[in-house]
């Protein structure tokens, strides 16, 4: 069977972080092996060429005084190098368990508790380095920041009371071939609503909000009630329209619903009877980069 790499480094941390003093050195010594592996070998000689961890140490000593703790490590400004030097350093505290308590002792503890400088040096230092160090090589050694938008043929359907508008809706993305997601048809599973709700928006890529006249209200003022949707349409709409961006939400109005006043220029369809809005919404999904086959709506 085969092991994911990080998840055994990661399970190298937990249990460091869980160490008492007679037990930290494994955990340590397992950890600066993992990131020896033969498959990490490239890019660690990458990280670490041309770094000196003394010269790094040595001046690091020098920023604090006798209290516990008061030292500062002075990582370099660049992350692939900081990345580097943390490799150099774990090795450094794994091979030598008197240098790794004097270490945590004196830029990492808060009080005389000889473990406490082991645990603090993992969850501010290891702990992100492991994180950081595995986007790096999953990214294949890029550190760019870049918007990743996740294809998904799964279309999440925001909805109120009017179910006939529901299903009809439904069967019709299906028929394009694209995945209807309705909150209420998803498996509870001992969730509660915004847990189910937040789990089944995880990986969608396109919603429709279908605005139907639910409820009615007005301000405190105002002599006439409007028709309006669905207290919860109206937060779904908010959720994915920062979510997924507006690109990727697409509004069907039934009737004469009152549109929400942030939303005021915001285009929306009609879901007229004549069917119209299908053809609409196919031209959304298609914008929004969804795959499906135009052949099925035609025939829908």
């Amino acid at each position: 069977m085969t092991v994911d790499l990080f998840a055994q480094i990661n399970n190298a941390v937990l249990d460091l972080q869980a160490a008492q003093y007679q037990t930290y050195e494994r955990p340590l010594k397992k950890l600066a092996t993992l990131l020896h592996h033969a498959d990490l070998e490239a890019i660690r000689k990458r990280l670490t060429a041309n770094l000196d961890l003394e010269t790094f140490l040595a001046e690091s000593d020098k920023t604090g005084g006798s209290m516990v703790g008061s030292h500062t490590l002075l990582w370099p400004d660049d992350h692939e190098q900081t990345l580097g030097m943390t490799l150099l350093l774990i090795d450094k505290l794994a091979a030598d368990s008197h240098f790794a308590l004097n270490f945590g002792h004196q830029y990492f503890s808060s009080n005389s508790s000889v473990i406490s400088g082991i645990r603090s040096l993992t969850s501010q230092m290891i702990i992100p380095f492991v994180r950081d160090y595995a986007a790096f090589v999953r990214a294949n050694g890029k550190f760019e920041p870049q918007l990743k938008m996740t294809k998904s043929n799964k279309v999440f359907i925001v909805h109120g009371h009017d179910d006939a508008a529901l299903q009809g809706l439904a069967r019709f993305i299906e028929k394009l071939g694209l995945e209807a997601i309705i909150l209420k048809e998803q498996p509870d599973q001992g969730r509660t609503i915004i847990e189910k709700f937040e789990d089944s928006a995880t990986d969608v890529g396109f919603a429709v909000i279908l605005l139907t006249p639910d409820d009615i209200g007005s301000t405190s003022t105002a002599e006439k009630q409007s028709p309006r949707a669905r207290q919860n349409v109206v937060f779904e709409l908010g959720y994915f329209s920062g979510k997924l961006g507006r690109g990727h939400v697409c509004l069907l109005r039934k009737g004469n619903v009152e549109i929400p006043s942030d939303l005021f220029g915001v285009i929306y369809t009609e879901m007229d009877s004549a069917d119209g809005w299908k053809h609409k919404l196919a031209k959304e999904l298609r914008a929004a980069k969804l795959e499906f086959d135009l052949d099925r709506f035609f025939a829908a």
